[in-house]
């Protein structure tokens, strides 16, 4: 069952302490019914079907708990079913399903409450079911990322996860969208501001385990400098997607996204002074870690801003976390240490303005994986397409046109996602990062 939740419930729920996420998409029901249309037992069975793995592939989603492999199983089911619906199986008819505009469905969006769009078109299902699975990607990566000490493999998939829900994104942004026939109102999550900012924030968060294992591992730290650097870029690109959009719907997402960027940022200097220091240039080096505590501290208060923030989502507590304490320590100590070499040995000026940051990592940067729609079910053939007579397609009687009226206005409960348990304990790594 595709349970449902209040909406102070979803408010007042944590997540994990390091990642901001937005709720799911809900939807109504859908039957795929089509009586007369399906004319003979293998072309109802494949309604039967679909009817079953949609509802299947909810529950599944709305439980980040669920292992990958499942996820994958109900995601490859459904679309699979769903592929006749959208496209030709007719080898003398290519493009799209005679039945793509049979099916109405109905979705809300993830920053504008509950009232629900609907469209007569199974491309909008694939597009809303999409971003509820990279959705689901999304939270099951942070729910690992709570674990108290995440094994390797487990860090692995959180990355993988993450790029395979910036990969989904990326697919419906740049080939599904513009296959709609009526186009995606402002602010919704079809719009490509909305879109654009899911694509950076997922990758950004997979870089962030990249860069926490360069940290773990001790990489050079103009390699660390350089990776933070980057990661804090494509936060901030992840807020400027949304800088136009209504400040009630993304106040708090931006909040969140302009924290991790001014954090990155602060690492990004930290790393480079260490990079100076290196090379002697001492005075260099600490106009590098103060400008490192001027972008920690904005940090800090837009951390205060975030929680204090009411919007669409949970509320995260990086603050709290070890990964964000320890680069204060690690700031503090550096900084005491740049200015006792300095006042010993190099007698340097400290120069009134901040190096500019023009550092590109030459390797570690993540990109989104690919994603590829399932083949068609084997339920499906070009015989069973051809047994879906749309001529037999009748209207809706006055009573069901009512009835759908009266819907129309109504809002959809949100979902009832289950918790994600998370670690309250420090994790016993270098970097303070439970998944480095």
């Amino acid at each position: 069952m595709y349970f449902s939740a209040s909406f102070e419930e979803l408010q007042n729920r944590k997540m994990a302490h390091w990642f901001h996420r937005n709720p799911l998409k809900a939807t109504a029901p859908a039957s795929f019914d089509l009586r007369l249309v399906a004319t003979n037992a293998a072309s109802q069975k494949i309604c039967s079907e679909a009817r079953q793995a949609r509802q299947r592939l909810l529950e599944v989603i709305s439980d980040p708990n669920n292992e990958v492999a499942t996820l994958e199983t109900a995601v490859n089911n459904y679309l699979a079913l769903l592929h006749g619906f959208m496209v030709s199986l007719d080898d003398d008819k290519s493009g799209d399903s005679k039945m793509r505009m049979i099916f109405k469905f109905k979705w809300t969006n993830t920053l504008c409450g509950n009232m629900p769009q609907e469209q007569q078109d199974t491309v909008f299902e694939l597009i809303c079911m999409g971003l509820n699975i990279a959705l689901w990607y999304t939270k099951h990566a942070a729910k690992i990322a709570g674990k108290e000490e995440p094994a390797m493999e487990e860090a692995k998939e959180v990355h993988k996860c993450l790029r395979k829900a910036a990969g989904i994104f990326q697919n419906i942004q740049d080939s599904q969208v513009g296959r709609l026939v009526e186009q995606p109102e402002k602010g919704t999550d079809m719009d490509s501001r909305v879109l654009n900012a899911y694509i950076h924030q997922s990758t950004a968060e997979a870089q962030e385990v990249t860069l926490a294992r360069a940290i773990e591992l001790k990489h050079s730290s103009s390699l660390v400098s350089a990776l933070a650097y980057e990661t804090s870029k494509m936060f901030i690109n992840s807020d400027d997607s949304l800088a136009s959009l209504e400040e009630k719907d993304v106040g708090k997402w931006r909040k969140y996204l302009q924290l991790k960027s001014s954090f990155y940022h602060a690492y990004a200097y930290s790393y480079h002074g260490e990079t100076l220091l290196a090379e002697d240039k001492c005075g260099e080096a600490i106009r590098c870690l103060q400008e490192s505590v001027k972008y920690f501290d904005k940090a800090t208060t837009l951390s205060k801003d975030y929680s204090s923030t009411k919007g669409p989502g949970t509320t995260c507590k990086p603050q709290e976390h070890a990964f964000y304490k320890n680069l204060g320590t690690h700031l503090k100590r550096t900084l005491e240490k740049c200015e006792r070499e300095n006042g010993f040995i190099y007698h340097q000026k400290v120069p009134p303005e901040a190096p500019e940051l023009e550092l590109k990592a030459t390797y570690g940067l993540v990109k989104p994986e690919e994603f590829e729609i399932p083949a068609p079910s084997p339920l499906w053939s070009k015989a069973v397409y051809g047994a879906f007579d749309i001529t037999k397609n009748t209207q809706p009687d006055d009573k069901k046109k009512n009835d759908d009226k009266k819907k129309d206005g109504e809002e959809l409960p949100p979902v009832k996602e289950a918790d994600i348990p998370q670690s309250n304990k420090d994790p016993k790594t270098f970097s303070g990062c439970s998944i480095s």
